[in-house]
């Protein structure tokens, strides 16, 4: 185990250096000037040239991504923005805990809706659950996250002002007129079941097409010819091997959800990590779109490690590998 973690962590480290360089280098790719926007329309050359060696944009790009390697590793600075000149250490710790709200909350409700409706369904194969789970299936796949939040808007906030439409409570130090775990539960009600609705679709039919395999394996037959209760045999012998791929895409598809977190975000005007990013993108603001994907980077990496040692414990057969 300890030479498999010394492997992963290594391989993390590759991968992790591998992104950011690619992300530096999309940046120089694109045909723009940072330091003219940040300086403005009306400047002058000499202007934008003075905000650019400001800035240290006139420096080559090796230098540029050798100063933000050396910052990142010495000193844990993510550098300034180039427009808010703010930390943006700052600037990411203010908006991962609304992405963290989002994106965790959006995973435990749609676990919570496709465990029991992708088992169920499988337990009773082309009855009216399944017909009807199949039809959920399909509207989660098909219709836009926008769509959804913008229809759930509408109708609970809009129509029936059982919620709020947009905005966000702090759970602990509220920093508006509102916050503590009531108040950011409530507020971020809508946005969790837009969030988990896509993946909760993905997740009923992947369970579902897990457990009716599984339930036609040898070892299951063999429990029930010796006599094994039938809530027996589901607990241990078709619901544990019917969720190790689950196991494995979710944490693949938390880190997705990161990225896809911006529609939601946008919808329900979240102070998040999308809606960060895609400010700082508008505005060629470098240092802040890369401290948003160092941040992505680093906990997709942690989750799929966590992942894979939780696969690990699951499966006895990789212990024994």
């Amino acid at each position: 185990m300890v030479r498999y973690l010394i492997r992963r962590l290594i391989w993390a480290v590759v991968l992790f250096f591998a992104v950011t360089v690619v992300s530096y280098v999309l940046f120089f790719i694109i045909p723009a000037n940072p330091a003219k926007q940040a300086c403005g329309q009306a400047c002058s050359k000499a202007d934008v040239d003075r905000v650019a060696h400001n800035l240290g944009t006139d420096r080559p790009v090796y230098f540029q991504y050798y100063k933000f390697v050396k910052n990142l590793i010495w000193d844990q600075s993510l550098g300034f923005s180039y427009f808010t000149r703010q930390s943006v250490n700052g600037i990411v710790g203010n908006a991962a805990p609304v992405t963290a709200s989002l994106v965790f909350g959006g995973v435990i409700l749609w676990m919570l809706i496709a465990i029991p409706v992708g088992v169920l369904s499988a337990l009773r194969p082309r009855s009216l659950l399944d017909r009807v789970s199949m039809t959920f299936v399909l509207i989660g796949i098909s219709a836009h996250p926008i769509w959804i939040g913008l229809i759930l808007a509408y109708v609970f906030g809009f129509r029936l002002h059982l919620t709020p439409i947009t905005g966000y409570c702090d759970f602990i130090n509220p920093s508006t007129d509102c916050g503590g775990p009531v108040q950011w539960a409530y507020h971020m009600l809508l946005p969790w079941i837009t969030f988990a609705i896509l993946f909760a679709a993905l997740y009923v039919r992947m369970i579902r097409a897990n457990t009716l395999d599984t339930m036609n394996e040898d070892y299951v037959r063999t429990a029930r010819a010796k006599g094994a209760p039938e809530w027996q045999v589901l607990r241990s012998h078709i619901l544990r091997n019917a969720m190790l791929p689950v196991v494995t895409m979710l944490g693949m598809d938390i880190g997705l959800a990161l990225g896809g977190a911006v529609f939601t975000e946008t919808v329900f005007s979240l102070p998040g990590l999308g809606k960060t990013a895609v400010g700082a993108l508008f505005n060629y603001d470098i240092p802040t779109v890369q401290g948003v994907i160092v941040f992505a980077t680093i906990a997709i990496i942690i989750f799929n490690l966590a992942v894979d040692l939780l696969y690990a414990w699951v499966d006895p057969r990789i212990r024994l590998a």
